[in-house]
C-alpha cells in the first residue's frame, strides 16, 4: 500500500460541510480513494475523532509534512459563544438510512442451529399469516417483556471450492414483545416486514441492531474472498446496493474493511490463423481449449468493478455495501485488498 494520498485532480482547498454529508462524501471530494479518509483526517488535532464534524463546520486542506489533511477553519467570534449543534448530530461515515435496516434484519446463522430456535406454531387469529397487533403461539418459556424477532428460511451459502456450507440466510418477518409465559409463550407483534407464519423461528433482539454505523474503513487483510450473492437475490447490482461475500468474522473480517471488486479477466484462444478470438465468437472446440487450458489460450487481466466497505459481520459471511461502480457487481466477483487506483468512480 503507498503510504501517500493521491488528491483527487480539482480538489476544492476549502469545503462547508452540510447536512446529509458523509464522510465517505466529504473524502470523495478530495481523493481518488475515499476509503482512505483516516488518513486524511489523521494528523488533525482538532478533528481527533473525524466522525465529530457537524454540518456548518468548514473544512480546510493543508499539507502538514507534506501530506494532505483537512482541519477545522477557527472562527473568531468577537462575544463568547458556544458551538452550536445541528440536530442530528454528527455526521456519519456512510449514509446510514441504507445500511440501517440491514443491521437489525438479514442474518446469516448456522443452519442446524437456527432448527433448534423457538417455533411459532399459530396464533389467536385463525388466519394462516399474522400481522401487527397480532398475538402468535411460540414453542418456548420464554421471559414476560422479553423483545423478539421472527425470522423465514432464506438462502443456504456454500463455498464455491471447497462445497462447505457458510451459512443459513434469515428473512426478518416482524419483531414483538413476549406478553405471557409457559411451555407455549404468547408474544405480541409490535412491528412486521412481511407476513409472519407458522414455522418461522424466534430470536431475540440482537444488541449488534442497534449498534452504531460509525467505523473506520480500513483496506482489508484477506484473500480468497468473493461475492456469493446480492441482498435483492438479483443478477447484478451497483452503487450503494448490498451483497454477502464469502469471509466472515473466522477468517478476520471487521466492520470496515474495505475489499476491491474485479471480474475475471476474459481467456482468449489463438485460432489457426494466430487472430485472438473473444469468448463470443468461439466455437465449443474454442470453449473447451479455453476451460481447460492450451498453448493457445490466454487470460487477459481482472476487470476492477469497484470498491465495497463491510458493514455487518457473521461467522463465515458478511455483507458489504457498493461504494464505488465502475461497472455491474454479481456473485462470483473477485476481492482483493484495494490499492490506489486513481479511479474516482464519480
Amino acid at each position: 500500500m503507498a503510504d501517500t494520498l493521491t488528491l483527487k485532480p480539482g480538489h476544492p482547498d476549502t469545503y462547508v460541510v452540510v447536512k446529509g454529508d458523509t464522510l465517505w462524501d466529504i473524502s470523495a471530494k478530495f481523493l481518488n480513494d475515499p476509503w482512505r479518509w483516516p488518513k486524511l483526517w489523521n494528523a488533525n488535532p482538532q478533528i481527533a475523532n473525524p466522525h465529530l464534524i457537524y454540518p456548518g463546520d468548514r473544512l480546510t486542506l493543508v499539507f502538514i509534512d507534506g501530506q494532505p489533511r483537512l482541519v477545522v477553519k477557527p472562527q473568531v467570534r468577537k462575544s463568547p459563544e458556544g458551538r452550536v449543534m445541528p440536530k442530528g448530530g454528527a455526521i456519519p461515515a456512510v449514509n446510514l438510512e441504507l445500511i440501517q435496516p440491514y443491521l437489525s434484519q438479514n442474518r446469516v446463522v448456522d443452519d442446524d442451529w437456527f432448527a433448534q430456535q423457538p417455533m411459532i406454531l399459530g396464533g389467536e387469529s385463525p388466519s394462516r399469516f399474522h400481522i401487527e397487533s397480532d398475538v402468535i403461539y411460540v414453542q418456548a418459556e420464554l421471559p414476560v417483556g422479553m423483545k423478539v424477532a421472527a425470522y423465514d428460511v432464506g438462502r443456504i451459502f456454500t463455498d464455491k471450492t471447497t462445497e462447505e456450507t457458510l451459512g443459513r440466510e434469515v428473512i426478518l418477518t416482524a419483531s414483538g414483545r413476549v406478553v405471557e409465559s409457559g411451555p407455549i409463550s404468547k408474544i405480541q407483534i409490535s412491528t412486521n416486514l412481511r407476513e409472519t407464519r407458522p414455522g418461522n423461528r424466534v430470536l431475540p433482539i440482537e444488541d449488534e441492531a442497534l449498534m452504531s454505523a460509525y467505523f473506520m474503513p480500513k483496506p482489508a487483510d484477506v484473500t480468497d474472498a468473493y461475492v456469493i450473492g446480492t441482498e435483492k437475490d438479483i443478477r447484478e447490482v451497483g452503487k450503494l446496493d448490498v451483497v454477502y461475500i464469502s469471509k466472515g468474522e473466522s477468517d478476520g473480517v471487521e466492520p470496515g474493511d474495505v475489499f476491491a471488486i474485479h471480474r475475471d479477466g476474459e481467456t482468449v484462444v489463438i485460432n489457426k490463423e494466430g487472430t485472438p478470438v473473444p469468448s463470443i465468437d468461439r466455437s465449443a472446440y474454442g470453449d473447451l481449449m479455453a476451460t481447460f487450458g492450451s498453448d493457445s489460450a490466454i487470460k487477459l487481466p481482472d476487470v476492477y468493478h469497484g470498491n465495497l466497505m463491510v458493514f455487518k459481520v457473521f461467522d463465515k459471511v458478511s455483507m458489504g455495501l457498493i461504494m464505488i461502480n465502475n461497472r455491474p457487481v454479481r456473485a462470483d466477483d473477485k476481492l482483493s485488498v484495494p490499492a490506489e487506483t486513481g479511479i474516482t468512480g464519480e
